[in-house]
C-alpha cells in the first residue's frame, strides 16, 4: 500500500475516538497509539487486563484438498500434526530464506485460518494465490474485524462473557460467542503475558469491545503500550527486526522450523537455512542492556572497536518494568553470546551495552493443555 494513500478506518475508529484515544497513521489505517498514556497502559497490561484493536491485521481463510501441501511449499511448518483448533507460529519464506512476513496459522477442521501483518497483508495474499495450488481457495476475510485481550486477568474477564475460554490451553482456539455473536477465540499473544485473540464480525465488534470494557479489569490499549510490552517481551516486529534481508537461523526462530521440514527440506531458501543450522549464521538478532538511561532507538549502529559498523540496532526503547533501556539489535555471530559487551553509536554519541537473554522480562503464557 502507498504510503501516500490516506490512511483507511478500522471497524472502531469512532469508538477509538470517542475514549479520547490519539490517533496515528499505522499500516495503511488510522489507529489508537494511545489513551491515558504509554507508561499507564504498559503497566496495566502487566498486571491486569488490555483491550486491543488489532483489526489492521489480515485474516485469511485458505481450503481446498491441496491446501496443506500447497502451505507447506511455502512455510517450514510441519502442518501434517498440526490437530484441529491448534495454532503454529510460522514464517512466510522467500527464495534465498528471507523472511517475506510472520503469521499464525490454524488448522480448523477442514480448512486453515491464517493472520498476517497488516503492513504486508496485501502482498502476502497476493504471493500465497500466485503459488498455491489452483484448487487451493484463499479468502480475505475482509468482513473480520480482530481483538485481543492480553494480561494476566485477561481470563477472568473473558470468562464471564464467553464460559469455557478458560478451557483453552496456550496456542489453541475453538468458536465461542461473545453477546449471541459467533467469534472464533484463540490463546497466544504479542506481549508475553497470557491472552486472547477475538476473530468476529465487524459489525459486531463495537459490542464486543463494550461488552469487554464494563468487565473492571479492562481498559483500552494502543500501539504505544503495545510495541513496548512485545519489546520487553523479546518478540521480533516485522519491517523492523524482521524481513527479507533475514533468516529464521539469523533471527533466532529456528523453533518456527518445524523438525520434519527441517530434515525434508521442501520450503524457499530450505539450502541457505540448512547451511545455517549447521554451520551457525553469520549474524544473530540479541537482546541487549543499554548502560545509562537514555534508550538507544532503531537504526543505531553496532561498531567494533575501530568504530566500523558491524550491526544495527532494530528495536530499542525504555523498558517500564525494569526502568531501563533495552534494545534487539543484530550483531556478529562471535559478539552474540550471553554477557558480551556491545559498542553502539547514535546520534554521535557512543553507547555501552551487554547481550543479555531474552525475554527481558519473563512470559507469563498459559501452558496447560499443550499444544501440537
Amino acid at each position: 500500500m502507498s504510503t501516500d494513500s490516506p490512511a483507511q478506518n478500522l471497524p472502531l475508529d469512532g469508538w477509538h475516538r470517542g475514549l479520547g484515544a490519539r490517533m496515528v497513521p499505522f499500516a495503511g489505517y488510522s489507529m489508537p497509539i494511545q489513551y491515558e498514556g504509554i507508561l499507564a497502559e504498559h503497566k496495566w497490561v502487566r498486571s491486569s487486563a488490555g483491550l486491543f484493536d488489532v483489526s489492521h491485521m489480515g485474516q485469511l481463510f485458505i481450503a481446498g484438498p491441496e491446501a496443506q501441501k500447497g502451505l507447506e511449499s511455502l512455510l517450514p511448518a510441519d502442518l501434517a500434526i498440526l490437530r484441529d483448533g491448534r495454532l503454529r507460529y510460522s514464517l512466510l519464506l522467500g527464495e534465498e530464506g528471507g523472511i517475506i512476513d510472520d503469521l499464525m496459522v490454524t488448522r480448523r477442521a477442514d480448512h486453515f485460518y491464517m493472520v498476517v501483518n497488516g503492513a504486508t497483508k496485501h502482498g502476502d495474499i497476493e504471493h500465497l494465490r500466485e503459488r498455491m495450488p489452483r484448487t487451493a481457495v484463499v479468502d480475505h476475510m475482509k468482513e473480520q474485524a480482530l481483538l485481543a485481550l492480553q494480561g494476566p486477568k485477561a481470563v477472568d474477564a473473558l470468562s464471564r462473557l464467553a464460559p469455557g475460554v478458560a478451557e483453552l490451553g496456550f496456542m489453541t482456539g475453538r468458536a465461542f460467542e461473545i453477546g449471541g455473536a459467533a467469534a472464533w477465540i484463540s490463546r497466544s499473544g504479542y506481549t508475553g503475558e497470557d491472552g486472547f485473540e477475538i476473530s468476529i464480525a465487524s459489525n459486531r465488534v463495537e459490542q464486543a469491545a463494550n461488552l469487554l470494557l464494563e468487565q473492571p479489569e479492562v481498559k483500552p490499549i494502543g500501539l504505544g503500550a503495545r510495541d513496548s510490552l512485545r519489546l520487553e517481551a523479546g518478540l521480533p516486529l516485522y519491517g523492523h527486526d524482521l524481513g527479507l534481508d533475514t533468516t529464521p537461523v539469523e533471527a533466532e526462530l529456528s523453533f518456527a522450523l518445524s523438525k520434519r521440514r527441517r530434515d525434508e527440506g521442501g520450503y524457499p531458501g530450505w539450502h541457505r537455512i540448512s547451511r545455517e543450522l549447521a554451520q551457525g549464521p553469520i549474524r544473530k538478532r540479541v537482546g541487549l542492556a543499554v548502560e545509562g538511561r537514555q534508550p538507544v532507538r532503531e537504526g543505531a549502529a553496532v561498531v567494533d572497536e575501530d568504530g566500523d559498523e558491524v550491526g544495527k540496532v532494530t528495536s530499542g526503547g525504555f523498558s517500564p518494568m525494569l526502568e531501563a533501556p533495552i534494545a534487539m539489535a543484530y550483531v556478529p555471530a562471535a559478539s552474540a553470546d550471553a554477557g558480551s559487551d556491545v559498542r553502539l553509536v547514535q546520534r554521535g554519541k557512543i553507547f555501552q551495552a551487554k547481550v543479555v537473554p531474552m525475554p527481558f522480562v519473563p512470559h507469563r503464557y498459559h501452558r496447560k493443555g499443550g499444544a501440537q
